[in-house]
């Protein structure tokens, strides 16, 4: 109509075609059909399996960007703990730099020294060490039984004894005058004198019982001296170079020698702890390579046994091999087992001391065996020669570690030329000790058969290492005379009563008392007395 207001507009047209589309899809005629609800239906599953997949890969995203975080700190606090440490080792070499400045100047050794004329021989006491021949009157006139063929220089001797042991030996002339002649009266007046409970006086539960003993003249005495120990670890390095020279003549011997020497080495390095029978097998098969060479199956040349002992033996009644001559495989076969049971010591007893035990039981087993005794007594000598090279300390040698001749003396060992460190010094000397202490502590109390190394030399071991003047003292004796009463206090005390509770105090509370500077070596010694004091309530000072 003319002047009429125009039409009123659509409100859907000025909708978009989208919403129109979706708007038309709601109203369509066909809504609320099954189809239409399907497809509905499956555009909503779709649209949830995509939500749920974002947000896992979301999810995982996240996982992985907080283990990355966690590593990254485990690493940070990894870095600042080593540094920490690096820092803590620089402080302490530092501080042990300038602990080993501070050390006083050891004494002149007494290398350097003039040799004098030994002390005249005390008149004869009472009673005699068992390793003393039975003193003889000629005339008025006392001749001893036969003395060392060589002696090392001998330096002053202390006036006065140390913890009750006996006579103070010298730094190079150790105190084995004390196994040889009669004690003197500063000695005879101590309650824990060698000679005491090396002689006649043996002790039981601590009560002194006088006993006599008769000493055969062929039995084995306690150590003539280190120099002819040396001397017979030499002439085993001259029987090793005949054995290589009789292989190259002799095929039978060189194939035959070379796998017993491997057998026996096999054999000690299978030995461990465990009760008794464990090591069965390993005892059987040496003891039968020991045999077979005494048979003398691959004619080996024959040698006089007394080339390696300390002392000459005659024939005497009754033993087995009684002949002035075995087969030199025999005594080889004995040098390669003393040989592989001192590394096995120092190899394995050094870092565990508890495994040198079973070696000792070894050791017992083979020496005691009359079928490998010659003329009623034992061959250990060939064992001991080796280790008075390696363990010098036990018989009394003495040194400092600040110098050549010091070190050669207390037996530092040298690899290739140059010293090891103080580490494995110390724990070759860990590992020795506590050999010894297994060797020389066995109890035969319940055994047919005789004991090749007694108790006594333990005893005379200590005593030796605990009479060192106290400017003399080492490191090396400490950690040596730790190894040779850390678990083996019971077998000590078991062998001497109450007199080992008074050398343990000497060992343990005196002779660390004494050292001039409290190392870590000597305050171990002390560690073992708190733990010996904890364990069994033992209070020794």
């Amino acid at each position: 109509m003319a002047g009429s207001s125009p039409a009123r507009p659509n409100g859907n047209q000025w909708a978009s075609s989208s919403s129109r589309s979706v708007i038309s899809d709601i109203l369509a005629g066909d809504r609320n059909s099954e189809a239409r609800h399907r497809l509905l239906i499956d555009a909503a599953r779709r649209e949830h399996e995509r939500v749920r997949e974002e947000a896992e890969r979301v999810y995982q995203e996240h996982l992985l960007r907080q283990e990355q975080e966690r590593l990254v700190e485990e690493r940070k606090k990894e870095e600042e703990r080593i540094r920490a440490e690096e820092q803590l080792a620089a402080e302490r070499r530092n501080l042990n730099a300038l602990k080993a400045k501070r050390i006083e100047i050891p004494p002149v050794l007494p290398d350097f020294e003039p040799a004098k004329a030994p002390p005249p021989a005390p008149k004869p006491a009472l009673t005699a060490s068992p390793s003393q021949p039975p003193a003889t009157q000629v005339n008025g006139k006392t001749l001893s039984g036969k003395q060392p063929e060589m002696q090392p220089a001998s330096a002053p001797a202390a006036s006065k004894a140390f913890g009750g042991f006996g006579q103070t030996s010298t730094s190079a002339q150790p105190a084995t005058a004390a196994l040889k002649q009669s004690t003197p009266a500063s000695a005879a007046s101590s309650q824990l004198g060698i000679s005491n409970l090396l002689g006649n006086n043996n002790q039981v539960n601590g009560i002194a019982t006088a006993t006599t003993i008769t000493k055969s003249p062929t039995s084995t005495p306690a150590q003539q001296g280190p120099d002819r120990l040396a001397v017979i670890h030499k002439n085993l390095k001259e029987l090793r170079k005949s054995m290589l020279e009789q292989a190259k003549v002799n095929q039978a011997l060189k194939a035959r020698m070379g796998d017993m020497r491997r057998e026996i080495r096999k054999c000690v390095g299978q030995l461990t702890g465990g009760g008794a029978g464990v090591n069965r097998q390993q005892n059987n098969t040496i003891a039968a390579l020991l045999r077979e060479a005494l048979e003398n199956r691959v004619q080996s040349q024959l040698v006089d046994p007394n080339t390696f002992l300390v002392e000459s033996r005659t024939p005497v009644q009754g033993p087995t091999n009684n002949d002035p001559q075995v087969p030199s495989l025999f005594i080889y076969l004995l040098n390669v087992f003393a040989k592989a049971t001192i590394s096995q010591f120092i190899n394995e007893g050094g870092p565990r001391p508890e495994t040198a035990d079973p070696v000792g039981v070894c050791i017992a087993a083979v020496f005691s065996d009359p079928a490998f005794a010659w003329r009623g007594a034992s061959m250990i000598d060939i064992l001991l020669a080796k280790f008075r090279i390696v363990c010098p300390v036990l018989w009394g040698y003495r040194g400092s570690e600040k110098t050549e001749q010091g070190r050669a003396r207390i037996g530092w060992w040298k690899d290739n030329g140059k010293w090891v460190t103080e580490q494995v010094h110390f724990d070759r000397m860990t590992g020795l000790g506590a050999g010894f202490a297994a060797i020389s502590l066995r109890n035969f109390a319940s055994s047919k058969k005789q004991n090749p190394y007694p108790p006594r030399h333990y005893w005379a071991a200590m005593a030796k290492i605990v009479n060192t003047p106290s400017g003399e003292i080492s490191n090396t004796q400490c950690v040596v005379l730790k190894a040779m009463i850390q678990n083996y206090e019971e077998k000590f005390i078991h062998a001497y009563g109450t007199a080992a509770l008074a050398a343990l105090r000497t060992a343990l509370v005196e002779f660390p008392a004494r050292a001039p500077v409290k190392s870590s070596a000597v305050n171990s010694l002390q560690v073992v007395y708190d733990l010996l004091r904890k364990s069994t309530g033992a209070v020794l000072g």
